[in-house]
């Protein structure tokens, strides 16, 4: 994988996840520096479901929608 730090290809490892995701954690260290990047969507967590608003629980096994941007707004790189 790429490192911005190194400015080359490195080779990245998954630390351990203080955050309780285990083997999902979508954290990646970079072993000659430690740059850390993420890989994919963070899983979502029991406690995010616990603390989503009212009517708004997070899917279960289906994959969740972006909201749409309005027209008038465009992306930039």
């Amino acid at each position: 994988m790429y490192c911005s730090t190194c400015g080359d290809e490195r080779v990245f490892e998954q630390p351990p996840c203080p955050d309780g995701h285990g083997a999902e954690c979508p954290e990646r260290a970079c072993v000659e520096c430690g740059t850390a990047v993420l890989v994919g969507l963070p899983p979502v967590t029991a406690a995010a479901r616990e603390s989503a608003p009212s009517g708004e629980s997070a899917p279960s096994g289906e994959t969740a929608r972006a909201p749409r941007r309005a027209e008038t707004v465009r992306a930039v790189a």
